[in-house]
């Protein structure tokens, strides 16, 4: 995982403000179906939200379980919906630029 600054963190969470969640965390809870989603997602998209519908008590392990499994950054979470990052190795796929 890369590590992200505090202040990308920020450009990441008001780039996502628009987004609606790509990702649904149901009775399934973080199978390998939910994680080879979110790792797709992630490498087509780089910045995605994932809704906690089921396992809300548990959703800051659980989203931990999923950023580690899809090697991406946790930016942020508001209530039930986390944000996740991975920057896109191939450059010219590259959505999101972010200042360093």
């Amino acid at each position: 995982m890369a590590t992200i600054n505090s202040s990308q963190c920020k450009q990441l969470r008001a780039m996502a403000h628009h987004l609606d969640p790509l990702i649904l965390v149901g009775k399934e809870g973080v199978s390998d179906m939910l994680v080879r989603a979110t790792s797709e997602a992630l490498e087509n998209h780089e910045l995605v939200k994932v809704k906690f519908n089921e396992f809300k008590d548990e959703k800051k392990a659980l989203i931990g379980r999923i950023a580690h499994r899809t090697a991406s950054d946790l930016v942020g979470m508001i209530g039930n919906v986390a944000i996740l990052y991975r920057r896109q190795p191939d450059e010219e796929k590259r959505k999101i630029n972010l200042d360093r």
